[in-house]
């Protein structure tokens, strides 16, 4: 028996079954926006640091990459390519602070008339670090509240002065300090420091893909400890594997901002406390973290217009 009596019937019925498709759709879209709108209500608000005009931050999906020496000597490298901006420098790796070993710093910070703690400063950085205000040795075990808690007074309570650029060593991983912090400051871009080998870039695709959900722009991957070259006999070897990072770049549809070799001056230099921007400027290791931080620059240009 045939269910449709005429033409018109059928005409009806799609138009019926459209009608409610359609319907179910435009709830569907309603119903995600109140989400978001409940979800935000939840967020704090982003507020900008005072005294700094654009944050950058360093990081890495996993520990072991380089990412605080790269924070080190992209933060001297930007000031190095143009002496008129200033730079300043954060430490938000709370549980395993680095920076108070690689800029040759130490000492407890002081406090302003405005209550607010000053950067202990080399190189002409201002650096701010949970390295500061613990013993050299002493363990901090935290849980998530106390944290959080410390890394708000790291964004909020420190007299930055005036910076144009506030580079930022984010703790590896993608876990709560990484959220709080976008979700409390406006940044201006991300960097994302990973080796070529297979396991690291895992990881830095879940951190490019982290900072594309909370709207934060990717403004590159450095690639590195990309190759290394014997001292004696000059050959190169790619230890960690040859382009991982460049592939990867290609993948995010985001630019690799450069190269950086496995290189004896740069752990040395490390080691010491002098940045191998300042101690050697003339060395290929130097002229690369400068090349990575004018490809940052550039970058953040190309994302504000």
């Amino acid at each position: 028996m045939n269910v449709w009596r005429s033409y018109s019937d059928k005409s009806l019925f799609s138009s019926l079954l459209c009608s409610c498709v359609s319907q179910r759709s435009v709830d569907s879209k309603a119903l995600q926006e109140r989400q978001k709108q409940i979800m935000a209500k939840g967020l704090p608000k982003q507020k900008p640091i005072a005294g700094v005009k654009q944050v950058i931050v360093v990081a890495s999906g996993k520990g072991g990459v380089g990412k605080s020496t790269t924070a080190v000597n992209l933060a001297l490298g930007l000031m190095a390519n143009d002496s008129s901006k200033s730079v300043g420098l954060l430490d938000a790796d709370v549980y395993g602070p680095s920076i108070p070993k690689l800029m040759n710093l130490k000492g407890n910070p002081e406090l302003s008339d405005n209550n607010l703690m000053v950067p202990l400063t080399n190189y002409g950085i201002p650096c701010m670090s949970m390295g500061f205000l613990v013993e050299d040795v002493a363990p901090i075990v935290w849980r998530g509240l106390m944290v959080m808690s410390a890394i708000e007074k790291l964004l909020r309570q420190v007299d930055w002065g005036s910076l144009d650029y506030l580079v930022v060593d984010m703790p590896p991983g993608t876990g709560d300090v990484q959220l709080s912090i976008t979700q409390n400051i406006p940044i201006a871009g991300a960097v994302i420091v990973s080796t070529p080998q297979d396991i690291a870039l895992l990881d830095a695709r879940r951190g490019a893909e982290m900072f594309k959900k909370v709207h934060v722009p990717v403004l590159g991957l450095v690639q590195n400890m990309s190759v290394f070259q014997c001292p004696n006999c000059r050959h190169q070897t790619h230890i960690f594997g040859s382009d991982g990072a460049r592939q990867l770049a290609d993948t995010l549809g985001v630019r690799l901002l450069g190269d950086v070799p496995l290189h004896l001056n740069i752990r040395e230099t490390s080691d010491r406390g002098q940045p191998v921007v300042v101690s050697s400027p003339d060395s290929p290791e130097a002229e690369a973290y400068r090349k990575v931080a004018s490809a940052v620059v550039q970058r953040l240009q190309e994302v504000n217009t």
